[in-house]
């Protein structure tokens, strides 16, 4: 379906970066992961799926390394064609306490790094007049939680971006959308298991079970091969005319 199609997907050795890249890679593309994972082990996986694979380290805080990753993946490559926006952090804290620096970082990387590469890959795309731009939002882009203030202003704020940028492509043949997950099982909700069961004394599994019934009724985490899906679905000729849409896969979190 997307042979001789480029994509570059940031923060993807691991979580659901790594699900999408894989899923790009087994639909023909060729793919530049990004992140600090194990890169190695990463890269092996999405090569044994299909097309070339690389590896840029670019610092999604950092402009300069962004617009370096950008120029790489098209020097590399010949193209970019699909941009996913994968990369995020988190701090959980009340925001009396939160720390200035981990909020600076946090819209950083979850929500600024989105616009310099969109911004990087839109005239290559326009000069084709193909693209797809998919931003990996969350549930906290459409709801918030409790000392996420960060995490959740970044996520309302990809879809605002996402919303712009559709409708600043809306006669192209580009398409700018945004999907958000629920609770997906992600080193990043990991720790989050992990942090709940040691501070209230409790089992993993227990903890588990207690995130998910606080939050999303179908009581089951979303895995990354759904959510690629998905994306393999907005990247494919049914979603030429899927603009400015922030779908929510999130087992009825937002329905309640």
């Amino acid at each position: 379906m997307l042979t001789g199609k480029t994509a570059l997907v940031t923060g993807s050795t691991s979580g659901i970066g790594l699900g999408l890249a894989v899923a790009l890679a087994k639909a023909g593309a060729n793919v530049m992961l990004n992140g600090f994972g194990e890169v190695e082990s990463a890269k092996a996986e999405v090569a044994r799926h299909g097309g070339k694979v690389s590896y840029h380290g670019a610092d999604m805080s950092k402009p300069a390394e962004i617009e370096a990753m950008v120029r790489a993946c098209e020097a590399e490559f010949g193209t970019l064609d699909i941009l996913v926006n994968n990369a995020g952090i988190q701090h959980v804290a009340n925001i009396e306490d939160f720390p200035v620096e981990r909020w600076d970082a946090i819209i950083a990387i979850n929500l600024s790094s989105a616009f310099h590469t969109t911004r990087l890959a839109l005239p290559g795309m326009k000069q084709r007049n193909w693209g797809r731009v998919i931003n990996v939002a969350s549930v906290h882009g459409l709801v918030a939680s409790a000392q996420k203030s960060a995490y959740v202003a970044a996520k309302h704020g990809i879809v605002g971006f996402t919303k712009t940028a559709a409708l600043e492509c809306a006669t192209t043949g580009i398409t700018h959308n945004a999907i958000c997950p629920g609770w997906v099982l992600t080193p990043l909700v990991q720790k989050q298991i992990d942090a709940r069961a040691a501070q209230a004394n409790i089992s993993k599994e227990q903890a588990q079970k207690d995130l998910l019934a606080e939050k999303q009724p179908s009581l089951q985490f979303t895995t990354p091969e759904q959510l690629a899906e998905l994306a393999l679905f907005m990247c494919s000729p049914a979603g030429d005319n899927i603009r400015g849409v922030a779908w929510n896969v999130d087992g009825g979190w937002v329905a309640q």
